[in-house]
């Protein structure tokens, strides 16, 4: 199977990083309000800075996200995207294959593991903690694949390396069909899969800061507070009263925002001809 270029690999993931930038995603930083001291601008360096090693030819996964976090912090001194690049790498990885995730995710070794928990000690996410095993302050293990393993049930990204990435193929590409298919903008398209994974699951990235009691409780207003609501009609207002409610908390819904970015990136390079599934 013909894997994708590496510079379109690259090209695409910078979109689908800037085309999550430019809709309303109400508690994160997008290009109608910044929050939790960071502003849009950072994120757009970020996109363009990770771009080069996240599409590097030949690359492996964990040397994709190293590389790309070091780059991040070097042109922005703040941890960006830790979590995009950890949800990216593998699909860029698979695409320039012409391997299913899957097949990639298997694959994952002991210098992915290294070079990964090189990434998360350099980008130091907020309310990381520590683990009983596979703590990344600690030795990296055989696979990458099993540290993700250990912290899937408090985290959504690293749950994704266990499930092949079945928050995306289950809650974000069915909600960027259904919104596509209603003929919304693209924008809007990217708030519907942003919406989609705030209804759907607790946010991990709040979880790990506030708890998951906060976690699932903004899950629970989300889905009640936009209940009827209809992107067709663009209420901006209504969306970004939200966004000032989350933001005046101190509450960055951030790996819903990582896995909306994931999920513009694996339809954009299923379009351009990879199998990812």
């Amino acid at each position: 199977m013909n894997g994708l270029d590496p510079g379109l690999v690259g090209t695409l993931y910078r979109a689908a990083c800037l085309a999550e930038l430019d809709a309303i995603k109400p508690g994160n930083v997008h290009a109608f309000a910044p929050g939790h001291r960071m502003v849009v601008a950072d994120f757009v360096t970020s996109a363009e800075v990770s771009a080069p090693p996240l599409a590097r030819p030949g690359a492996g996964v964990g040397e994709r996200i190293r590389d790309g976090v070091a780059a991040t912090m070097a042109a922005v001194g703040q941890n960006t995207n830790l979590g995009i690049l950890l949800l990216c790498a593998p699909l860029a990885a698979a695409a320039e294959r012409g391997a299913g995730v899957a097949t990639v995710l298997d694959t994952l070794d002991r210098s992915d593991a290294e070079a990964a928990f090189a990434a998360i000690r350099m980008a130091n996410p907020g309310g990381l903690g520590r683990a009983d095993r596979h703590d990344v302050a600690a030795a990296a293990p055989e696979s990458l694949r099993d540290a993700m393993a250990e912290a899937a049930g408090r985290d959504r990204v690293a749950r994704a390396y266990g499930t092949g990435f079945a928050d995306v193929t289950e809650i974000g590409l069915p909600a960027l069909t259904e919104a596509r298919a209603r003929g919304l903008d693209p924008s809007w398209c990217t708030t519907a899969v942003h919406l989609a994974y705030l209804r759907a699951v607790p946010d991990s990235h709040v979880a790990r800061k506030h708890g998951r009691a906060v976690a699932e409780d903004l899950r629970r207003e989300v889905e009640k507070s936009l209940a009827g609501l209809d992107l067709a009609a663009r209420p901006v207002e209504r969306l970004l009263a939200l966004d000032a409610s989350l933001k005046g908390r101190g509450l960055n819904p951030g790996t819903s925002a990582d896995f909306t970015v994931a999920t513009l990136f694996w339809e954009a390079l299923a379009a351009a001809g990879a199998t990812l599934a």
